[in-house]
């Protein structure tokens, strides 16, 4: 039986602190302070990567991962390598050239704790560290299963993924995006990500296709509703709940879900893309729970 929503919440939330935790101390012990003269470097790549974070694409990897009783210690990796990424993409997107943003996490941006060229340097020590997490034999003894990780992830990362969907959103600041291209751009920017972190689990598992493209249709969704609710906080929160600066997306003019469709259609769309979600789960007769709370807890969320 399914649980209720007043009982799902806590458990979630232990389940997503676990991740938090555990994760944490594996990106810790990848990324250790060191006392040659570039430490300046480390401390920052640690300020983008250590400083809070709900670590949801890491829920995903550990979560997926489970599903096909993969080694919790080489999903860290994966998960810790995934975040890398993710946290590049924040530490540039962050940068005057782009959002120009104050708060992350609720607290300075890297360029504003350090400088622009050192969080230039942190992003791109970071991704390229994500690579190398990703190729070493302790997070898979299977050499092809680490060549389809990296292969996937530089894909999802890409001009065809995430970099690209990033041009697209510097474009809708000075061009009219239509509904489908806002969905266009956000799948690039966040779902191909997502995608990527269910399928991990699915890849180190050597799931069958059925399995992988249930897991990556319920993170196209799951990414595309995480991305509306963001557009919703981004003109209804407030920044001491968020951590980050709000309302800078009607600033700059940029195409979102909520200035394309208004703030109540928006909220339908979410409500819908959730269920969605939901649905693709159902192959897993019942052992994908966490997930299905997840993507609740994505629809529900104030930050």
């Amino acid at each position: 039986m399914a649980p209720s929503p007043r009982e799902a919440a806590p458990r979630l939330q232990q389940e997503m602190n676990a991740v938090v935790e555990s994760v944490n101390k594996t990106i810790d012990r990848l990324l250790p302070e060191t006392d040659l003269a570039e430490n300046k470097l480390y401390q920052a790549m640690r300020h983008g990567t250590l400083n809070g974070g709900k670590r949801l694409r890491p829920f995903l990897v550990m979560h997926s991962a489970s599903l096909f009783n993969v080694d919790p210690l080489r999903a860290r990796r994966v998960a810790a390598a995934l975040e890398f990424v993710h946290c590049y993409s924040l530490v540039h997107d962050d940068l005057p050239a782009m959002d120009n943003a104050a708060l992350r996490r609720g607290k300075p941006t890297v360029h504003r704790q350090y400088d622009e060229a050192t969080a230039i340097l942190a992003g791109d020590a970071l991704l390229t560290l994500a690579f190398q997490v990703l190729s070493e034999p302790d997070t898979h003894e299977d050499p092809r299963v680490r060549c389809e990780l990296i292969s996937a992830l530089a894909k999802a990362s890409g001009g065809h993924g995430m970099v690209g969907g990033q041009m697209l959103d510097l474009i809708g600041e000075e061009k009219e995006f239509d509904l489908g291209t806002i969905s266009r751009l956000q799948r690039m920017k966040t779902g191909k990500l997502m995608a990527f972190a269910c399928e991990a689990g699915a890849i180190m598992g050597k799931g069958n296709e059925p399995h992988r493209k249930a897991l990556c249709n319920y993170a196209y969704d799951l990414g595309l509703a995480f991305q509306v609710t963001d557009d919703i906080l981004d003109v209804e929160a407030d920044p001491q709940d968020t951590g980050k600066d709000t309302q800078k997306d009607e600033q700059a003019g940029k195409a979102t879900f909520v200035s394309a469709m208004g703030k109540e259609q928006a909220k339908e769309r979410a409500e819908m893309l959730v269920k969605q979600a939901i649905a693709h789960l159902k192959i897993f007769d019942g052992r994908a729970e966490m997930l299905k709370e997840l993507a609740q807890y994505v629809l529900e969320r104030r930050a």
